[in-house]
């Protein structure tokens, strides 16, 4: 009976642990439903009113946050999830500034079909683009302060350029004189 009494208790206390790990790693309005035992997590956020991604299990191997209000991602916010392997953020507001610069490189290197579902909506420059298609430069804010000209590049190549064409004159001039010297 005591053995009975201890592996009832055993399976309790294992019941709450799992309970509280699983409310702590899933993100709340979030739903999170196991790929089964050591494969991950499905974590589904999708339709949830967001406004910021939430702090995720990292690992978390299917992620859903589309139809939300999120505008941007906060710097390293999918760093962790090195399991990830389904991703999907579309339908979101999205605010093409400098700020979604983060997210653009991301999804450039994780999966260039999540990035073809990102639509800007603002600002009015680049309303209804593509994320895919737009360069750092179109992002607004991010343009440096003093741009460089390209034809500054070419000035200053240009005068490198004589320079030194001018030295490996000078050295072959000087070269002949000093071997007209020697005979």
């Amino acid at each position: 009976m005591a053995t009975i009494k201890i592996l009832t208790a055993a399976g309790f206390v294992t019941s709450v642990l799992f309970c509280l790990v699983h409310a702590e790693i899933c993100p709340l309005p979030c739903i999170c439903e196991s790929l089964g035992q050591m494969k991950g997590w499905l974590v589904d956020c999708s339709s949830k009113g967001l406004t910021e991604v939430p702090a995720l299990p990292i690992s978390t191997r299917k992620l859903y946050l589309q139809n939300n209000s999120l505008t941007t991602v906060r710097l390293g916010a999918f760093d962790s999830l090195s399991n990830l392997e389904e991703m999907n953020v579309s339908d979101n507001p999205w605010n093409c500034d400098c700020h979604i610069l983060y997210l653009k490189l991301w999804l450039e290197d994780f999966s260039e079909s999540s990035l073809a579902n990102v639509i800007c909506a603002t600002p009015a420059s680049c309303e209804r683009k593509l994320l895919s298609q737009l360069s750092g430069n179109e992002l607004e804010g991010c343009r440096k302060s003093f741009p460089i000209k390209c034809l500054d590049f070419f000035w200053r190549d240009l005068a490198l350029i004589s320079l030194a064409i001018l030295i490996l004159i000078l050295t072959l001039c000087a070269l002949r004189f000093s071997k007209k010297l020697a005979y």
